[in-house]
């Protein structure tokens, strides 16, 4: 059991190196330079999750990013093929990473209430 997360490990590793890398061999400027924060693999190689930070973009812009990496997958199938060797690549879905906005909003609001806290010791 070990010896299988420590391969499923280093495969999401090898492929967090490697999507940024196929990524920018496109020519579409939307996912050229698409922020990749994570990739989750089950079923060993057959299925791959892949995040990436769409924090900067709009909701349509996100849609269009969504249809450009579903139309590219089969060339990222083929450079991630050719750079490892394997047999076979998992197929990609692609997801936006909410984990840094809702990190994001946290630090926030700790803020927020560190400067609450300041006021009130200031006033007392």
């Amino acid at each position: 059991m070990k010896d299988k997360s420590i391969n499923l490990q280093r495969t999401e590793s090898l492929l967090r190196e490697l999507v940024p890398e196929a990524l920018g061999t496109l020519g579409n400027e939307l996912i050229n330079t698409l922020t990749i924060t994570d990739v989750k693999c089950k079923n060993g190689k057959y299925d791959a999750k892949v995040y990436y930070d769409g924090n900067d973009f709009t909701p349509s812009e996100r849609k269009e990013i969504q249809k450009a990496l579903y139309s590219a997958n089969s060339r990222l199938k083929s450079y991630i093929l050719n750079s490892t060797g394997w047999y076979k690549c998992p197929d990609f879905t692609f997801e936006n990473d909410t984990n840094l906005e809702s990190s994001n909003r946290l630090e926030e609001l700790f803020a927020q209430i560190r400067n609450d806290n300041k006021k009130e010791k200031e006033e007392e």
